[in-house]
């Protein structure tokens, strides 16, 4: 194969039509394009991207579809260019609209990858199994079905933090920081940072607050009295029951997630598109007829 064209795969595997739709015309703007041979494409419960060679993974669907494409990845990590078709879509930054520019980019090859923090969570049971979670957003333990206030022991790198009373903890990279944790308080990271985010959701103690500590550190998460119903939850994809006696190790992963950095994308640019930080709010003067019926 002639090493100056642009290997491409697709990964659609949400079944709505609006996805699907989104797919055929990709393909059809893919086409058009004689520097880019398509590679593959992935729809359905397809997953077998590991055995495919290419230079770069379009994702349609979501920031979950995103998630889900990581993880399936495994350790040959793809540069990944997201096309949202979900919800707010902070890592799914573009819409069907910019799909001709994406491709003519892509093409000419007028983007950056950027490397981001991703991590490997074990999780320790107190029979001495274990399983092993590559993850991008976060690690969470949650009282989940135990409809209770459960106690979690925190250690970073052997030294004990605290114990955290409340509804659970969030340990978040920075890519994860505008997803479960920001909606539990914690603040937002910049998201090429090599950092974690640690935010207890709804503390008991009003002074427990979140930290952040340093990527190359080890988590380990215990809680001695887990109740029935307790859950470890990584990205919000994957749960499984939490048990009294068991451990979960967090730490950065070996590989990372690889962004594709379109021109005219920045992470400022998307907190500006996302979260409407557009500047300070516009508020409309009264009319001298608002004025007069007030008085009224």
């Amino acid at each position: 194969m002639d090493q100056s064209l642009l290997r491409v795969i697709l990964i659609a595997h949400d079944p709505r039509i609006s996805v699907q739709s989104a797919l055929q015309s990709l393909k059809e703007c893919l086409d058009q394009r004689p520097g880019i041979v398509l590679a593959g494409v992935f729809t359905g419960e397809q997953n077998n991207t590991c055995d495919v060679q290419a230079d770069v993974a379009i994702v349609l669907g979501g920031d979950g579809a995103i998630l889900r494409a990581c993880r399936a990845f495994g350790a040959a990590q793809l540069p990944i260019v997201g096309v949202n078709l979900g919800r707010l879509g902070f890592l799914a930054d573009l819409s069907p609209d910019d799909l001709p520019a994406l491709v003519a980019e892509l093409e000419s090859r007028s983007f950056e990858i950027v490397p981001h923090l991703m991590f490997e969570c074990l999780h320790q049971h107190v029979n001495g199994t274990q399983e092993k979670y590559l993850g991008l957003n976060e690690a969470s333990l949650l009282a989940g079905g135990s409809l209770q206030m459960i106690d979690i022991a925190l250690t970073i790198d052997g030294e004990l933090v605290t114990t955290f009373s409340g509804d659970g903890l969030i340990i978040s990279t920075p890519v994860g920081s505008t997803a479960h944790n920001l909606s539990a308080g914690g603040p937002i990271l910049r998201q090429d940072l090599r950092a974690f985010v640690v935010t207890p959701i709804c503390p008991h103690a009003l002074t427990i607050r979140p930290i952040i500590d340093r990527a190359s550190a080890e988590y380990v998460m215990t809680a001695a009295e887990a109740p029935p119903g307790m859950m470890l939850a990584v990205d919000g994809q994957i749960k499984v029951p939490f048990h009294p006696g068991d451990r979960v190790v967090m730490r950065q992963a070996a590989v990372s997630f690889q962004l594709v950095r379109l021109r005219g994308h920045s992470f400022y640019s998307t907190l500006h598109r996302k979260l409407g930080w557009h500047g300070q709010p516009r508020y409309r003067r009264a009319s001298r007829s608002d004025d007069s019926a007030l008085e009224e």
